[in-house]
């Protein structure tokens, strides 16, 4: 997709650049002359709908859509997925320096570090009988549908490049998400929405900025970029026309910009230049799509009340859950919301609490809206942080901690009421199928139908992968 460098070379001779000007100075004259049905053909054909590098898939496709809801800041997994009694009993006395000497902390560093049991108790639910949090009853409800891995590990102890890490595999800038792999590699469903949006929302406290990075294209031609939606009040800024413009001018707006973007688009080779017309009808199907697709009055009153939602459209986690499960009936190929509730480094047990209730609600109404509609077994839900916290305490909350936490999915050929790995018995590093990132990572596109090994994108002369170049391994014991 890029040129080599003589040509590149030659594109900037001066003789070239008034020979192309002549040329293309005559191109115009002769396409006013010969009328708009003729103009920017070849353009207007490579701005369809984008279908994917890997077809056919390298593998059975289990996942065809994946909803990623983002704790943003880092749960406690002690007070929501891994119950430790150990811990528990050693509830204030000095932590063990046998598991930490040495080992990296974020804030604790030369602290004293003592031990911090759960606040809150768990119990066994479902026919599985998995141990969740008193926190989280509505997710308890779907025991048997989740598949909780205990075992996480990361390697970024502060919060941007751990988000940045989960994301794209890396904590250099400029590196795609995942989401941005998917859409490169298999493109979307979606014919008048964006193959990868994202929304956020936040809690009353913990809260954790979240970056524009952590849903980039990187490298990738940015047709492939995670959408910001806002979650409050219009979706997406100016989606109406301006006064005075009606829908067959603002038609023509698109079709005259495409044709010049068409024109330069047969000049010279740059993806940019069939991102830019791509996205100009994008943003034209999306002024009926959007609208429609944000207006809730077709949800019945008991939908509304299963997630939780008090007022449609508030910017509530509850409200973007149901969203959420909209744009997948879409057809939108990845949908990842932020919830900015999570990073309790003090107060954890209200900040736990008031977390907890924004979006256990939502997360197991997804789980079950999806189940009775038929599209849970094709759409793949991720549940969790972008890493863990201490089993030490750090004034009235825990600090950070990357060498063993939490998450949960659901869905797209995920074994449901199973527990995959454990901690040891103090919480404080994963020793049983330990799944690392780049595990999770190749996991993810296996159950899409990506070989990770083979989704790749020359840059910088490099063929580079989501998964990176160390090994990553699917983990095939939490697979149907």
């Amino acid at each position: 997709m890029t040129q080599d460098f003589s040509s590149y070379q030659r594109d900037l001779t001066r003789r070239t650049f008034l020979g192309r000007s002549a040329y293309g100075l005559g191109g115009l004259a002769l396409s006013s002359l010969l009328g708009p049905h003729l103009q920017a053909a070849p353009a207007a054909k490579q701005a369809g709908r984008w279908q994917g590098v890997v077809r056919p898939p390298h593998l059975p496709v289990k996942a065809k859509r994946v909803i990623h809801l983002c704790m943003a800041g880092g749960p406690s997994q002690f007070e929501s997925f891994d119950f430790k009694p150990e811990l528990k009993r050693l509830d204030g006395k000095p932590f063990p320096e046998s598991f930490t000497k040495g080992q990296q902390l974020a804030q604790l560093q030369n602290a004293e570090l003592k031990a911090r049991g759960s606040f809150v108790d768990f119990h066994k639910y479902g026919q599985s009988g998995q141990e969740i949090s008193d926190l989280f009853p509505n997710i308890a409800s779907v025991a048997d549908d989740i598949c909780i891995v205990r075992s996480m590990q990361t390697e970024q102890i502060n919060h941007d490049p751990a988000h940045a890490f989960m994301n794209s595999g890396s904590i250099i800038k400029g590196r795609p998400s995942m989401g941005s792999w998917l859409l490169y590699g298999l493109g979307s469903e979606a014919e008048d929405l964006p193959g990868f949006i994202v929304l956020t929302s936040s809690g009353k406290m913990g809260l954790q900025p979240v970056s524009a990075r952590q849903w980039s294209a990187g490298f990738l031609p940015s047709k492939f970029q995670g959408i910001l939606f806002q979650s409050k009040g219009d979706a997406v800024h100016y989606i109406g026309n301006p006064d005075g413009v009606c829908q067959s001018a603002q038609r023509q707006v698109v079709e005259e910009v495409n044709r010049l973007n068409g024109l330069l688009a047969e000049d010279r080779l740059d993806p940019e230049i069939q991102t830019r017309i791509s996205q100009y009808e994008m943003a034209f199907k999306m002024q009926s799509s959007v609208p429609e697709l944000t207006d809730f009055a077709s949800e019945p009153a008991h939908m509304l009340d299963l997630y939780g939602v008090k007022q449609p459209g508030d910017g509530s986690f509850a409200s973007n859950c149901l969203l959420a499960r909209r744009l997948a009936e879409r057809g939108v190929r990845f949908i990842q919301l932020y919830h900015r509730a999570w990073d309790h480094h003090g107060n954890i047990e209200p900040g736990m609490r008031s977390a907890a209730e924004d979006v256990d609600r939502p997360s197991a109404a997804l789980v079950k809206d999806l189940k009775q509609r038929g599209l849970l077994d094709d759409t793949l839900i991720i549940w969790g942080g972008e890493f863990g916290r201490t089993p030490m305490g750090q004034g009235t909350g825990r600090d950070h901690h990357i060498l063993g936490f939490s998450l949960w999915m659901a869905g797209g050929g995920i074994q449901g009421g199973i527990t995959h790995g454990a901690s040891d018995e103090l919480g404080y590093r994963a020793v049983e199928d330990v799944v690392h990132v780049r595990d999770f990572h190749a996991t993810l596109l296996h159950l899409c139908g990506i070989d990770h090994r083979r989704l790749s994108f020359k840059y910088q002369g490099l063929d580079v992968h989501l998964t990176g170049v160390e090994p990553a391994k699917v983990v095939k014991n939490i697979l149907t």
